[in-house]
């Protein structure tokens, strides 16, 4: 059947609410507007106003009463209407739910899910479109999702509602429209990298919303002869560097693909990471793809030329062949 990535985070939701009673959606407007990204339309209607739940314009009000559900006992659901407006919670997510089994020794855990758009290519501006999940992903205590298809739009929710600790998914906003026939849809096994598609010369490592750029850029190097291996990251924490590394041993060539800023990007930890585990198996310097250090700007044609695009993979590909054929 094909289903598109936005119906897949709407239907993981409404049956987690259908499987467990202790399974709750807050955010701002997931109710009687149905989401921002109509994620969570007909839900209200359906499962009422206890469990589903519009919160007044206070992330970090609206993130605590999700901590506080979850200590009691219930499975949160916690929409963030954009990356940036997580910045008001961080204190929420990193002082308290992150820290809390450490803290109490053990004795607490927060079942946490909270879910929220990210990235640019919208024209919304330096307010709502950066990719701050390696901001996440830097903190000891939670896990930090970034589902790239359709499957994992729907499989990575039930993962993380099984989790006993804070969960944080990101959802790329450029991914919402995006349709593709899928099987089945089934929980997402979140402790592996996924191979998206196999190949011999050089590894593109990418997640969220770069991973079709990538695999579009594999497509258009392949008519030139050129076989790119693409890895999805999926987990951002833990990271599955097991499956980085011995894709990088077969390749010896390492393309890293990131929404976000260059400077202390997620890739750099990735490229920090196969220098110290796979060093001598690169044949070339490890390549990083990330957006410019700049505010993303509101006007189409800059945001565009900001941003990791799949000329700018297939020209760092080839730069980095060409460097060492």
């Amino acid at each position: 059947m094909k289903i598109s990535y936005r119906t897949a985070v709407h239907d993981g939701i409404r049956d987690a609410l259908r499987a467990d009673d202790r399974v709750v959606l807050m955010g701002e407007d997931v109710g009687r507007y149905g989401g921002t990204y109509a994620a969570s339309k007909g839900l209200l209607d359906e499962f009422g106003p206890e469990r589903v739940r519009d919160t007044p314009l206070s992330e970090l009000g609206f993130v605590g009463v999700g901590i506080g559900a979850a200590l009691g006992g219930m499975r949160p659901i916690v929409e963030v209407m954009t990356v940036n407006f997580s910045l008001l919670a961080l204190d929420q997510i990193v002082n308290t739910a992150a820290a809390l089994r450490h803290m109490s020794g053990g004795q607490f855990s927060v079942p946490l899910v909270v879910r929220m758009a990210t990235g640019a290519g919208r024209q919304l501006a330096a307010q709502h479109s950066h990719s701050l999940e390696c901001w996440y992903a830097h903190i000891p205590g939670i896990k930090v999702l970034a589902p790239a298809t359709v499957e994992d739009a729907y499989g990575m929710l039930p993962t993380a509602l099984a989790d006993p600790d804070p969960v944080v998914i990101f959802e790329h906003v450029q991914l919402y429209g995006i349709s593709s026939d899928v099987d089945a849809l089934k929980p997402t096994n979140i402790s592996r990298a996924s191979v998206r598609r196999t190949g011999r010369d050089v590894t593109v490592v990418a997640y969220g919303g770069c991973v079709p750029k990538a695999m579009d850029a594999a497509d258009r190097l392949a008519v030139d002869g050129i076989d790119c291996e693409v890895v999805d990251i999926r987990a951002l924490r833990p990271l599955d560097t097991e499956t980085i590394t011995e894709s990088v041993r077969k390749t010896h060539r390492a393309v890293l693909v990131d929404e976000a800023w260059r400077t202390g990007s997620l890739v750099a930890e990735i490229s920090a990471q196969l220098v110290e585990n796979a060093f001598y198996e690169l044949d070339a310097p490890v390549s990083r793809v990330c957006s410019a250090e700049v505010p993303i700007p509101y006007a189409k044609h800059l945001e565009q030329a900001a941003l990791p695009q799949v000329n700018t993979i297939v020209d760092a590909v080839i730069n980095l062949l060409g460097k060492n054929s």
